[in-house]
């Protein structure tokens, strides 16, 4: 699941942390490796990752280190350790990263140029802020793209997978709004085909940041390939309407790069991956609870309807619904419910690699920690804790509200919580697209809720698929179809 520490990679390395994994310094977490050699208690994990480590929480305590798939990781689950955990220097995100991006992008020059780095973090601007309007603006003018040829001619019932329908959509209006628009006249051929490309790869993603060479995992590596070379500064070219984040990386890109190192590619193709990999399933889920729970659905239709007439705005034939970021912001219960879903559905890990032996002071007890090992903060656990969060494993769609108004007060053990909702990671590592991957779901869910009735067909419960614990918001077991048409 993570890069080998650089010093443990020759067999010496590895004989001398396999001898030392033997015994427990004093100060250091408990140790639980499982009979399995190398992967240790990795399939257990993916199993049941949630059951799992509460079973093991009950047993531990709140810190362990646990063998996964060759590495050490050491988990923190009290959420009043986590400033400990982020603010400590010598816990590196960075270099976590950078190991994460050559296995995974095949980008290279990251792990030793710290002045691209610091400059391709100065991009992040562009995705907050008035430049955040702007790509609102974009967002919705390509909704409409979307929406308008195929959607707004369907008077009666259409049947679809829900899947699918999210995937499609989610892709097509990221890309455009981050990308700009293909002019020729093959624009559908170009996206589609580009589209299943990214799932293939998408498909066998864990397969690579666990480190898994890409020569065994198929023709995964031509795929890789043919993505890249879509994404260069000759393939852009092409396109019309390039955002200021990606306008702003392509110079930053060219003092580094000559104009035809494919890297350049390999780049934006991890920019692509990081803007849509977590938001189609976080939108199916999104779509799932809100079609399964049709009170839910009532109250949000009410608040949108209620900010349409408050604004003079008419629901009318065509596509004509316009929202500012701040009244997007003002819909409450559609805001509680996307955190209901995170919530729930959320598996990320945050993750921090261990540059050298130190000792971590906690709140409640200090912690030695091993040079070459990981810390991550599971913020399942806290997601699920019925402390915090009562009947946790329901979805209720009002969670996060409180007499009309947004709600950001939760306790623990007496004690206010200063973080309690963790889906986008914290710190540093904080995801930088949060807030168009928020936006973007807000604006998709208003214009279905307004033009468009929505029904359930296979009311079935689903099963999160875990493949992609620790890497994001996991997919469905299965999938469930759904029918939708225009409002009368």
């Amino acid at each position: 699941m993570l890069e080998q520490a650089s010093s443990l990679q020759t067999g010496g390395g590895h004989l001398f942390r396999a001898l030392l994994s033997f015994w427990r310094r004093r100060g250091e977490p408990p140790l639980i490796k499982g009979w399995l050699p190398y992967f240790g208690q990795a399939l257990k994990l993916q199993k049941d990752p949630l059951g799992f480590m509460t079973t093991l929480q009950k047993q531990y305590g709140d810190i362990f280190t646990l063998l996964l798939g060759g590495k050490y990781i050491t988990f923190i689950l009290d959420p009043f350790h986590y400033t400990s955990v982020a603010k400590n220097q010598k816990l590196s995100f960075q270099i976590f990263t950078n190991k994460f991006l050559k296995r995974v992008f095949s980008i290279k020059k990251m792990i030793t140029d710290s002045d691209l780095i610091d400059e391709i973090h100065s991009t992040y601007q562009f995705l907050q802020g008035k430049h955040l309007d702007i790509l609102m603006e974009s967002t919705m003018q390509n909704l409409k793209q979307v929406f308008e040829p195929q959607l707004l001619k369907t008077t009666s019932w259409s049947t679809e997978y829900l899947l699918p329908f999210c995937n499609s959509v989610i892709f097509e209006m990221t890309f455009a709004t981050i990308y700009g628009n293909v002019l020729a006249d093959d624009k559908k051929t170009f996206i589609t085909e580009l589209k299943d490309d990214f799932s293939k790869f998408d498909e066998k993603f864990t397969h690579l940041a666990s480190g898994i060479p890409i020569e065994l995992l198929g023709n995964l590596k031509s795929v890789r390939t043919k993505l890249i070379k879509d994404l260069t500064v000759e393939s852009l070219a092409k396109l019309q309407g390039l955002s200021e984040v990606v306008q702003r990386r392509n110079d930053i890109l060219e003092k580094y790069y000559m104009p035809k190192d494919t890297e350049i590619g390999a780049h934006h193709l991890g920019l692509l991956w990081a803007s849509v990999t977590n938001t189609v399933p976080t939108m199916f889920w999104a779509m799932y609870y809100l079609l399964r729970h049709p009170k839910a659905m009532a109250v949000l239709r009410d608040e949108i309807d209620h900010l349409l007439q408050s604004t003079g705005q008419k629901k009318g034939p065509g596509f004509s619904i316009y929202l500012t970021r701040e009244q997007l912001d003002s819909l409450v219960y559609l805001e509680s419910t996307i955190l209901e879903v995170l919530r729930l559905c959320s598996f990320s890990g945050i993750f921090r690699f261990v540059q050298e032996d130190l000792t971590l002071h906690l709140e409640s007890q200090d912690c030695c920690l091993r040079k070459g090992d990981f810390v991550v903060i599971f913020p399942p656990i806290l997601h699920h804790d019925p402390e915090i969060f009562e009947a946790p494993e329901e979805f209720r769609f009002d969670r996060f509200t409180e007499n009309g108004k947004k709600k950001t007060t939760f306790f623990k053990r007496g004690k206010k919580l200063k973080y309690y909702h963790l889906p986008f990671g914290l710190g540093v590592s904080k995801c930088p697209g949060r807030f168009l991957a928020m936006v973007e779901i807000k604006q998709l869910l208003v214009v279905l809720l307004t033009y468009f009735d929505l029904e359930i067909i296979d009311n079935k419960p689903l099963e999160l698929n875990y493949s992609r614990f620790l890497f994001g918001i996991p997919y469905p077991d299965s999938d469930v179809l759904f029918r939708y048409k225009i409002k009368s």
